[in-house]
């Protein structure tokens, strides 16, 4: 494999998902720190050399650049055992995925970044107003993962996936958010422990 950069802001939870991935797959990955409260992202240099959009993390392999979290995910994966062989398991993986991106991480994920790193006192008045929303949808999301996992150990399967790394990268830090509370949902609670034991674990903050 070429070799791998990652363009990143360590605290974020999309970032940190890559990360794992890599990790887990025992794959050597080149880190590269931008402050998007700064807006290093945002430089004439990042838009036009990184990425247009304007946003990390981004996946540089070799002289390629591979925006979107979970895109970089399933680059490095591919291949391994945390895609599934089944055509079925595949698309359900996906469909966590996918559900990872529209249901919770604007709801878990954006809150957590409002409320522990911008600060609500630093939000505009439609940010202010979105809060007790987001916090409704986020225990929504939190709750159908717990409702699956009562009768399974992963996401997909019967062992972890891309789906479980995903998902895992925003649930574990939800409470940073405030107004989450993880020991409600005690289903959720195990398979974080069961994501953090698994061999080439790596933290957040490693």
């Amino acid at each position: 494999m070429e070799k791998l950069t990652l363009h990143e802001y360590a605290a974020s939870g999309n970032c940190y998902k890559i990360r794992l991935t890599a990790a887990l797959l025992g794959l050597p990955i080149e880190r590269r720190q931008y402050d998007i409260l700064k807006g290093e992202t945002r430089t004439p240099e990042f838009l036009a050399g990184i990425n247009a959009n304007g946003r990390i993390p981004v996946l540089q392999i070799g002289e390629q650049f591979l925006p979107e979290s979970n895109a970089a995910c399933w680059y490095l994966a591919e291949g391994s055992p945390l895609i599934p062989a089944s055509r079925f398991a595949r698309a359900d993986m996906l469909r966590w995925m996918f559900f990872e991106q529209y249901n919770h991480e604007p709801n878990v994920a954006t809150l957590r970044f409002w409320l522990a790193f911008v600060g609500e006192a630093n939000l505009s008045d439609a940010q202010r107003g979105q809060i007790a929303a987001k916090r409704v949808a986020g225990d929504a999301a939190l709750r159908l993962m717990d409702d699956h996992l009562a009768t399974a150990d992963w996401l997909v399967g019967a062992q972890a996936s891309l789906a479980d790394i995903a998902l895992y990268a925003y649930t574990h830090v939800a409470e940073e958010g405030g107004g989450f509370t993880l020991a409600d949902y005690p289903h959720v609670g195990r398979w974080l422990a069961r994501v953090a034991t698994l061999p080439g674990y790596l933290a957040i903050t490693d």
